[in-house]
């Protein structure tokens, strides 16, 4: 059915928007939570100490993507709502749990998986479900949703400062249980417009059936030329991409000591991330096409260069406009992942395409952070780790400048072919007409015709 452009759709997108201030803005939040862990679990002894508290928020942020894929079968089987309503009861569980370790390693499962694989269940129907109710202001919609991670990670990192200094790591964590109940009771909002396989496939009889593992496992997405330089292009420009989050607040530490409020860093980065999703989601609305993967272009460029531009930073208010700057096109990369996804491979195909690429994009998230972590223990700075960070996002960006050309090329290519089938059929047509001609007239006035 066609969006109805509005309507219940402005619940759903209030919803998608706390799913995505919840997830992100936790995870966001990280460096706080890691320079409390630090203190907590760490000993002077240790001396991969930063290298191995870095797995607990690098393999969280990893899981949530490196699920996507599973949590896209799941929702073209059960639909929006069943998915999100129990990703969030389990990183429910998985954060609770988490506040009752004693020692760094437990972590390693309640929140770097268990609360991880919940977020993601719990994120990407978030997405899929925008597409149902809105199309012409799907951009702005997306912006204004990932506009939701933004206004959560402006005000976590102070709150959660203020609940550390005040009633620990433990009971901040049963605190921010808080975010994830809502988030459950957030995706029951999550009404279908479009049926999901499962229904679809049992609709006829009356019965619940499993479709075919053909239709379980979408891979025709890659068989997209643009789609598939897309899903590669993307990891390659994200293995530093998450460094600074997890690494910026004990960078600041080391360079500055506690005479600065490192804690600004995170709601510059905020501010901005959340200003450039309301902005660019609404700029590619304008952008045709393909053609808005040059925003994303133009973001990783700039990601780069900050990112090498952070250990260069000896004033503290240098580094805050870095961040600034940062934030800014971190919101344009993030908020047209979903338009672009739309447009490369259509509605139809866009849940597993997704899924696909986010899972693709664990990897890199994943195991950057702990790298600039190890860095950091055997060069006793982190300025090698950040230089090296923006290196990927140059590489990425240069990969994606193809999409437009092939997309283009591709869509030619397709217009081509019903063209030939046309005048195939035409000329069959005319040719099944001589025959009945000649079946029904004299051979001298057949002939003559010619």
């Amino acid at each position: 059915p066609e969006p109805p452009e509005g309507g219940w759709g402005w619940v759903v997108m209030l919803a998608a928007m706390w799913c995505n201030g919840a997830v992100f803005g936790i995870q966001n939040s990280c460096g706080v939570l890691f320079v409390s862990m630090l203190r907590l679990f760490g000993s002077s002894e240790d001396k991969q100490l930063v290298f191995k508290t870095a797995w607990v928020s690098s393999l969280s942020m990893g899981m949530v993507f490196f699920c996507s894929p599973i949590v896209s079968i799941f929702t073209d089987l059960f639909g929006c709502r069943k998915v999100a309503v129990i990703g969030a009861a389990v990183g429910l569980v998985g954060l609770l749990s988490s506040s009752f370790v004693s020692t760094i390693e437990p972590l390693y499962f309640t929140y770097g998986i268990v609360f991880a694989c919940g977020c993601s269940f719990a994120y990407q129907p978030s997405l899929v479900i925008l597409g149902h109710y809105f199309k012409k202001r799907l951009g702005l919609v997306n912006g204004i949703v990932t506009a939701g991670s933004s206004l959560f990670t402006v005000s976590l990192p102070f709150l959660l400062r203020v609940l550390i200094d005040s009633v620990d790591l433990y009971n901040t964590l049963r605190v921010l249980c808080v975010l994830m109940f809502v988030l459950f009771l957030a995706g029951f909002t999550y009404k279908p417009l479009v049926p999901n396989t499962k229904d679809k496939e049992g609709g006829k009889k009356g019965k619940s059936k499993f479709p075919p593992a053909k239709k379980i496992c979408n891979f025709s997405v890659f068989k997209v030329p643009s789609y598939r330089i897309w899903a590669f292009g993307i990891p390659a420009a994200l293995f530093g991409y998450f460094v600074p989050y997890v690494h910026l607040m004990n960078h600041v530490k080391d360079r500055f000591g506690d005479s600065v409020p490192e804690e600004v860093l995170l709601l510059c980065l905020g501010i901005t991330s959340g200003v450039g999703r309301l902005v660019f989601g609404r700029v590619a609305d304008y952008i045709p096409g393909a053609k808005k993967i040059y925003l994303q272009v133009a973001s990783f460029f700039f990601i780069g260069l900050m990112s090498m531009m952070i250990p260069l930073c000896n004033v503290f208010g240098a580094l805050v406009a870095v961040c600034l700057f940062m934030g800014l096109f971190d919101g344009c990369f993030i908020c047209i992942m979903a338009p672009i996804a739309f447009e490369l491979v259509g509605a139809q195909d866009v849940s597993q395409a997704i899924g696909f690429l986010l899972g693709l994009m664990s990897v890199p998230m994943t195991v950057g952070p702990p790298i600039a972590g190890l860095l950091r223990d055997k060069l006793g700075t982190y300025d090698v780790a950040f230089y090296l960070a923006g290196v990927p996002p140059l590489i990425g960006g240069a990969i994606l400048c193809f999409i437009p050309w092939v997309h283009e090329r591709q869509k030619l290519k397709q217009r081509a072919k019903p063209v030939d089938g046309e005048t195939t059929e035409k000329m069959l047509g005319n040719e099944s007409t001589l025959v009945s001609d000649a079946a029904g007239k004299p051979v001298k006035e057949l002939d003559s015709g010619f």
